[in-house]
This record gives C-alpha cells, structure tokens and sequence, in this order.
C-alpha cells in the first residue's frame, strides 16, 4: 500500500493534474458543441480541506453504520495486529467519505477488494476496503459525508474473511506520511 500511495501521489502532482483537466476540456468540446466547459469544476486543486485533518481530531463520521468488529492494535487473527478498524456494514450499505479530501485511487488492489483511498492533505491518508461498488473518480475532491461507495452483499475484505462475519465488513485505515496511525483519536 505504502508503494502504491506513494505511486499515485507522484501522478498527481500539479502538472499532470493541468494536462488531464486540458485533455477532458478538448474531449468536452468535441462531443458536445453545446454543452458548457465543466473541465474547471473536476480539478482537485480547485477545492482544499475545511480544517486540517490534523485539527479534524473528535470530529469525524463513521463512513458506515455497523458495529465495530475489529479496533486498531487488535490481533488480526493472522499472526499479525490491525492496522486499521473493520466495521460490520448491512448488505447494500451506503459509504459515506469520513473526511474532505482528494480521490487518489478508486478500484480493485489485490486481495483488498475495491479499494478507495483518499488523500486529506497534511500527508494523511484514509484507505477503505470491501466496498462492493466505488461511485466518485480519481481526482475528484470529496467532502465529509459525500457519498462514495456502497457495500455489496457478500464478504470480500481479508478483515472480514478472517472475523469469520457472513456479514460484509468494511476495512478503514488512517495512515500518516506512510504510515498506519491509530483511527480512534479522529472518530465523533
């Protein structure tokens, strides 16, 4: 992960970011002469966070309404401990976006399923795993609480394979300059 985020970060930079919003403004124009120039509003560099992630400590929403399966530290049932905290979702959940930030990956990755990370400025991270469905594109800038994906109605995250839930579980990870960082601190 640690490999990826720093990846997709180096994509992002301010250059790539203007060459993509220029493609999609020609690409616009082409296929429709009638339509308005909406390239402009699709720049993350456009919108920034309201407060620092940082500051944001005590404040933020559970993505998902569940029931905490997993904490932070906790073993993992592997050998290992919890780099982030999985939470028991219904089928068909919606995933809402814990905090503003820019959409940095939005897909499948190995074994985490769809994956959805969101980059909240300050070198903070939010990874969520398990989803069934991703509903916003890379680049776009998201606020707390937006939708951002939907929960299906089987097990897909490692999280949930090894609680042994027949629920699907969500898998969230806060991490800081690469780093996994206890999410506890953050959550309202």
């Amino acid at each position: 992960l640690n490999q990826l985020i720093v990846k997709l970060e180096q994509g992002l930079d301010s250059a790539a970011r203007s060459a993509r919003a220029a493609a999609r403004a020609g690409e616009d124009k082409k296929g429709s002469g009638t339509r308005p120039d909406f390239a402009a509003l699709k720049d993350p560099g456009r919108l920034s966070p309201a407060i620092s992630f940082a500051s944001a400590k005590g404040m933020l929403p559970m993505p998902v309404n569940g029931a905490r399966i997993r904490e932070f530290g906790a073993s993992d049932g592997l050998g290992g401990t919890e780099k982030g905290v999985s939470i028991a979702a219904r089928p068909g959940g919606q995933i809402t976006a814990p905090c503003d930030g820019w959409v940095v990956y939005a897909g499948p990755f190995r074994n985490y399923g769809q994956l959805l990370i969101l980059n909240a400025g300050d070198g903070y991270h939010v990874l969520l795993a398990g989803m069934d469905r991703i509903s916003v594109d890379l680049g776009q800038f998201v606020v707390t609480g937006e939708p951002v994906a939907v929960m299906g109605g089987r097990v897909q995250a490692p999280a949930a394979i090894a609680t042994g839930s027949g629920q699907p579980v969500l898998y969230v990870e806060f991490r800081k300059d690469g780093a996994p960082v206890d999410s506890s601190p953050w959550w309202a």
